[in-house]
């Protein structure tokens, strides 16, 4: 079932049944940000977590004339996967949602493993519906928080975030170890 994101959009739920369409957005979302890295490693990601208690929701252009196939270019290894839609439109975002467990108070919450939408549909206000949708989706559940991470190289997420009054609560922090002696 599907129901009106924004005009123009449509949100629907996601199945199961599209895990190798949501590793490739994943695997889109970091080579966005690092377009020398291989991300194929993702997929034990995917494997890992995705399951019926991480919901994932697509968001499709209304009235657009359907396709049967997603083609998506990977930049680096210059190959097009073609992968079969159970639904007539390419999605052009995706959210992907886990569980978390606050560590101060011990409550579970709301985690965005991914948010992605594609370059030709930003700065439509599509970010920050979905954003909207899945805060309601969490307060219906009865979370009273909802965390997720960015790069602090992603401006673009860091100024929507902060539109929308999320907070920095922690830092990670990594240190590169030399393996070389």
């Amino acid at each position: 079932m599907s129901e009106q994101l924004l005009p123009g959009y449509i949100i629907r739920r996601g199945s199961l049944l599209e895990r190798s369409l949501l590793l490739k957005f994943m695997q889109r979302t970091y080579q966005d940000l690092f377009p020398n890295e291989d991300f194929s490693h993702l997929e034990q990601t995917v494997k890992q977590y995705f399951s019926s208690d991480t919901p994932l929701w697509w968001v499709e252009e209304e009235g657009e004339q359907g396709r049967n196939q997603f083609k998506i270019q990977n930049s680096k290894f210059k190959i097009e996967d073609s992968i079969p839609m159970p639904h007539a439109h390419p999605p052009i975002a995706c959210l992907w949602v886990g569980n978390a467990i606050d560590q101060v108070h011990g409550n579970r919450h709301a985690h965005i493993f991914i948010l992605y939408v594609v370059l030709e549909h930003r700065r439509r206000g599509i970010g920050t519906a979905l954003m909207r949708y899945v805060e309601n989706w969490a307060i219906q559940r009865g979370d009273r928080q909802i965390g997720l991470q960015v790069f602090q190289s992603n401006k673009p997420a860091l100024n929507l975030y902060n539109q929308l009054g999320y907070q920095t609560q922690s830092i990670w922090m990594v240190k590169f170890l030399n393996a070389e002696k």
